[in-house]
Parts: C-alpha cells; structure tokens; sequence
C-alpha cells in the first residue's frame, strides 16, 4: 500500500499548488469481508478526480458524493457502506472522510523517510457510526518520532473515547534484477506496475542505460565481485537473469553476504544440481537458510512461454513468498480468502 500512498501524496501536493481542495478517504474498520482491508485510501479533489481506489470500482463515486459535505465545511466525519446488497462482498465498510493538508515538513520528512527505506505508522481516529461528524483525523508518524496530522483542525489529546485504527506501512518493496536482456526489461515493467522499486544491475561486458529500462529506478554495469551491494534484506528480491551459468554462479557466492527474502535464477531445471554442487564448492559454509531462499527455475508453473508471462510467473512466485501462501486455485476456497 506504500505505492498507493506516495501517489496520493504526491497529487496532494499539485492539487494545493493550483488551490484545489483534498479529501483523504481511508477504510478504518469492516464487518464481513470485502475486496480490500482496512488501510486502503483514496484522495478525493474538489475538482471531482480521484486518486486510488478502496474496492473493486463500485464504491468509489458514492463516497466521493458523501464527501462533498467535506469540502463544503472542513469537518471530518464518518460513514458506511454497506456492500452486502450492492457488491455481494457480505461486508459493511466504515470510511474515515478527513480535509487533507500536506505541509512541506510533511512532504520533506516523508521523501527523507523513503529515502531512508525506514516503515512507518498511520494512526486514524473515529467512531463506528454512519454519517457522524467528531474530532477525527489521522496522524502519521516516522521513526525519527516526527508526527504530522492530516487534517490540521484535528485535535490529537481530545480522542479518549475514540475506535483507533493503526497501520505500519513498510518502505516499497525492492527488486534488484540482475541481467540487462529483454526479458529484464518485462520483468522490470511489470514489478513497478506493482509499485516496487527496481534496480538494475548489467554486464560491464554490454552495459546498458536508464534509458534502456526507463521504469527502473536505477541501471549500473558492475561485476559480483568489485560491487558493494546495500539494503539488500527480507523487503528484497533478487532475479538473476543473465543466461550465463558460470555468472550466475558468481552472483550467487556474491550473494551470500545478503539477506535477501528470495533469490530467482533462469534456467532449465537439469543447470539447478550442477548450480548447488559447484556452490558448495566454492563456498562450502553456504548455509540451508540461504539455499532455501533460492529459487531455480525462477517462476509459478503456469505454462509461460513469452517474456511476458515468465515476468508475470516470477512475480506471481515472489509475491506467495513475501506473503507465505501456498499457491493453487482460489476456486478450490470455500471459506475467506483472507484472514
């Protein structure tokens, strides 16, 4: 949800600059279940656009039409929505509808924390009731203990009889794909589609450009060995893709050294047994920790074929990691599909 959140931010920001007003609109609280969870957001102007989604599309004009009272008084307030009748999702939504206000303290000290990779918190307050009007509002808070409030009329110390709803958001998820093929490229596409960072990591033998992966965040030729790899922890993952055994090999010895969530490598299945036994040769202390986080072939089998769907497939094989599922058919689900 980080991603979601750095675009409303950074709309925020342009829509004060041209005078247009901003109203933040986050779940706080479900009965049931629906197509997303409380903590999802959506910037709603005063210029009628919106900026994220909290469901699947249904929701989003009747709280906007709800949210005029927001614009028209500065008062934040409370209301539901009730998808039981509407969505066939059997859940009732609580939405916090709150004037939202970006300071350049607030734009500077969330760039800083970006920068930094660093999470933070999201606490909103509020009452379970439909259309009700109170103190509510939501301050955001850095690990450096900077606090900010969203809504600049809410009053923090007046919230004891308040329903708290507290969210840690983790810094972007971070890709560090290592190859400069074409297939690179798609990979690369595709994961800042899910709004992860990407950094690219090509031969010194045919070095590439930013213009070469224009959605990456950062493209360098560098060999295993003379590299100085950082940040490269459980909120990474790592797909080697360079169609050459002898480098992957070295990338993986490279490797060893970080702690990185998973590690793809391309390949036939029959290179994986010769992978692992020419690891252990050169670095005979590669523990079960690391071998566990490999991942070769890279990928779901979902009969991909194109560099399309095997960006898709790996994609697909990260995200059941990073979120320890089991993967198969969500029609072979008879209960919730989350928890």
């Amino acid at each position: 949800m980080t991603h979601e959140f750095k675009d409303i931010i950074f709309q925020a920001k342009i829509n004060q600059q041209n005078g247009i007003q901003n109203v933040l609109a986050t779940v706080v609280d479900l009965d049931g279940s629906s197509y997303r969870k409380p903590g999802v957001r959506m910037l709603l102007s005063s210029d009628g656009k919106m900026v994220g989604a909290i469901s699947g599309g249904c929701v989003e004009k009747e709280i906007q039409r709800r949210a005029q009272s927001v614009f028209n008084d500065n008062k934040p307030k409370v209301i539901t929505y009730d998808g039981r009748y509407r969505l066939g999702c059997e859940g009732i939504l609580y939405v916090l509808l709150e004037p939202f206000t970006v300071s350049s303290e607030f734009i500077n000290a969330f760039n800083e924390n970006n920068i930094q990779r660093n999470s933070y918190n999201i606490i909103s307050f509020f009452k379970k009731e439909d259309e009700i009007y109170g103190n509510f509002g939501s301050v955001i808070q850095f690990e450096n203990q900077q606090k900010f409030s969203f809504n600049r009329e809410f009053i923090h110390e007046k919230t004891n009889d308040l329903v708290v709803f507290k969210q840690t958001l983790q810094p972007l998820f971070r890709l560090l794909i290592i190859g400069g093929e074409h297939d690179a490229v798609k990979l690369c596409t595709q994961a800042t589609q899910l709004g992860w960072e990407v950094d690219v990591i090509t031969s010194v033998k045919d070095p590439k450009e930013l213009s070469d992966f224009p959605d990456a965040k950062s493209v360098i030729a560098q060999t295993p060995e003379m590299i100085e790899l950082s940040d490269i922890n459980k909120n990474t993952a790592v797909v080697i893709m360079n169609h050459n055994f002898t480098y992957d090999l070295r990338w993986l010895i490279k490797l060893q050294e970080q702690n990185p969530v998973y590690i793809g490598i391309l390949g036939a299945a029959k290179r994986r047994e010769k992978l692992f036994n020419e690891l252990f040769e050169f670095a005979p202390d590669v523990s079960d920790a690391f071998l566990e986080k490999i991942h070769t072939p890279a990928g779901l089998n979902i009969g991909a074929e194109t560099p399309e769907e095997i960006a898709l497939s790996i994609l697909a094989e990260i995200l059941s990691v990073i979120r320890n599922k089991e993967v198969f058919s969500l029609k072979k689900i008879t209960g919730r599909i989350h928890n």
